[in-house]
């Protein structure tokens, strides 16, 4: 990178970055990235505004709570350079780095990165853009290589999985799966209750009860691992014959064709993983995961042979009782819960709803309460872990019903909520929108340009076709992130007709008519009102009021 001393005091903002992947594979640390940033700036002159941490957060998305961070402070004004250690510090797709580029050039602050090979000239803006593709190519060669390796292993009937299933163990080649006896007798229990008849609930609490731990040692099993486990294929025996005709001959040829045998199933599904920022009602943003399965043809799937233990007619037996069971009958009408969905227990768990009523006791009690017991079996640490439903309900109407015979209050509430929900959002909608729009029109220019290039014979079909994958990878990026905003967009709107839509239904109300509101009627209010609770802390996103319930 070029000197840039002598020109004055600038100010810079120093950005970190490491995934967990890579801190756990290689100690790129946090610390060592910025030792090297300090020592940089201060040779270059440079006034370190602010660091800032990404620590655990991937590369492959903007949504990170250090990078929002970044924006944020270049948008504020007098940033004059953002430097990184490495360019994919910032991002490791070219299309955000090009996104970055762009928002930041418009308020005069630059991107720079300890291992930049170009400089600010066309010519080095294109050799750093060669660099960016070649480093995103070898990326996609690699984990090419890395599908394929798997799937040759796949189609050879090694184990791919990356920690064997509940009751197996690797062999010391690492290539097949051995029964581990002591958990596979947990694994014939669970079936065994299965077939009796027992639900998921039941199966669970008579582990708890029995003490029976999980594979990582935890008392209670997870709803999600029972399902997986009594539907799983590796602990259903197959015949020989069943297990021939999806195995290639070379890997039946292996086989005892008097043993049954399980299916471990590789290729099954593609797992889209996004990272989303959303507003946490206190002014901030709150990130989580998004996990999208998308399943693969049949036939693209591949069967691994795996030892069986379990008995099919029980296997068959606990599958057919399953399936059976009957749906949970009501003795009594169910009741309208006006706040489900809507309360937050203080431990950052959503609270769930709970009707109890006593033996010999005619009436029945509501509660809304912290699932953490009831799913995990742990104590809440939060100070109250349930609340009477009827007393909650009341007093939140209570302190609802008081706003709305305001609608200037809630005017105002509703108005703050969206300028929030657009400040959280792309800060540039029209911009963002803008830029991957012209990056999906570039995809197509470039893509009839390789075409012409390859038929006028400056390139073979093998780059042709390398080029037009980068370039639709891009192109889908570019899409998946012009239908973020969009929806973005929707959510704007959508709260900009709850607000008119709410203000109009309260100016041709009469106050006193609010008090007699069915509780379906007030559940569509909360949700216009984009209602959060947490008990015993405050009632937030309510037309910019709070209210304690503790």
């Amino acid at each position: 990178m070029p000197s840039t001393n002598g020109h004055g005091l600038r100010r810079a903002i120093l950005y970190v970055r490491v995934s967990t992947d890579e801190q756990a594979r290689s100690g790129y640390s946090l610390a060592q990235q910025i030792e090297a940033l300090r020592a940089y700036a201060a040779r270059e002159g440079y006034e370190v505004l602010e660091e800032v941490q990404d620590p655990g957060q991937s590369g492959a998305s903007l949504e990170r709570p250090g990078m929002d961070r970044v924006r944020d402070l270049v948008a504020a004004g007098s940033i004059s350079v953002v430097l990184a250690q490495d360019r994919d510090r910032f991002a490791r797709e070219p299309a955000y780095h090009y996104l970055l580029r762009r928002e930041f050039e418009e308020y005069g602050t630059k991107i720079r990165a300890l291992n930049d090979r170009g400089d600010d000239s066309p010519e080095g803006e294109l050799t750093e853009g060669i660099f960016d593709q070649l480093a995103k190519f070898e990326r996609t060669k690699t984990a090419e290589r890395t599908r394929r390796g798997m799937l040759r292993k796949a189609r050879e009937g090694r184990a791919c999985s990356t920690r064997p299933k509940y009751g197996f163990r690797y062999n010391e080649a690492r290539g097949g799966l051995l029964i581990y006896k002591p958990e596979m007798k947990v694994v014939e229990k669970i079936f065994q209750l299965a077939a009796e008849g027992l639900g998921f609930n039941a199966i669970q609490n008579r582990l708890l009860l029995e003490g029976v731990p999980t594979a990582k040692g935890k008392r209670v099993w997870a709803m999600r691992t029972l399902k997986k486990l009594l539907t799983s294929d590796e602990y259903r025996p197959h015949s020989f014959e069943e297990i021939r005709q999806l195995v290639t001959p070379e890997v039946a040829a292996r086989l005892n064709p008097y043993e049954e045998y399980g299916i471990q199933w590789y290729n099954r599904q593609k797992v889209v993983v996004r990272t989303i920022a959303e507003p946490d009602g206190n002014g901030g943003r709150r990130y989580r995961k998004s996990r999208t399965f998308i399943w693969r043809p049949r036939e693209e799937w591949v069967a691994i042979p795996v030892p069986a233990y379990l008995p099919r007619t029980l296997v068959d037996k606990a599958n057919v009782a399953l399936e059976n069971r009957q749906p949970y009958e009501r003795k009594h009408p169910a009741r309208t819960w006006e706040l489900r969905g809507l309360m937050w227990c203080g431990c950052g768990l959503k609270m769930s709803t709970r009707t109890a009523q006593p033996k010999g006791a005619s009436r029945r009690y509501h509660y809304y309460e912290c699932k953490r017991y009831r799913s995990y079996k742990e104590a809440c640490p939060s100070f109250q872990q349930s609340f009477r439903a009827e007393k909650v309900e009341e007093r939140v109407w209570s302190f609802v019903s008081d706003l709305l015979k305001n609608p200037e209050r809630i005017k105002a509430g509703m108005e703050a909520l969206i300028e929030q929900e657009q400040a959280n959002g792309p800060r540039h909608f029209a911009k963002e929108e803008a830029t991957w729009a012209e990056k999906v029109a570039e995809c197509a220019r470039l893509r009839s340009a390789y075409q012409d290039q390859q038929a006028a014979g400056l390139m073979t079909l093998d780059e042709l076709g390398a080029k037009l994958k980068e370039l639709e990878r891009t192109r889908e990026l570019a899409q998946a992130e012009l239908a973020a905003i969009t929806l973005r967009k929707e959510r704007v709107e959508e709260l900009e007709i709850n607000r008119d839509v709410l203000l109009e239904s309260l100016s041709n109300m009469i106050p006193e008519a609010l008090d007699t509101l069915e509780p379906e009627e007030r559940s569509s209010i909360y949700r216009m009102l984009q209602l959060e609770i947490t008990p015993a802390l405050k009632v937030s996103r309510l037309a910019g009021h709070s209210t304690s319930l503790s």
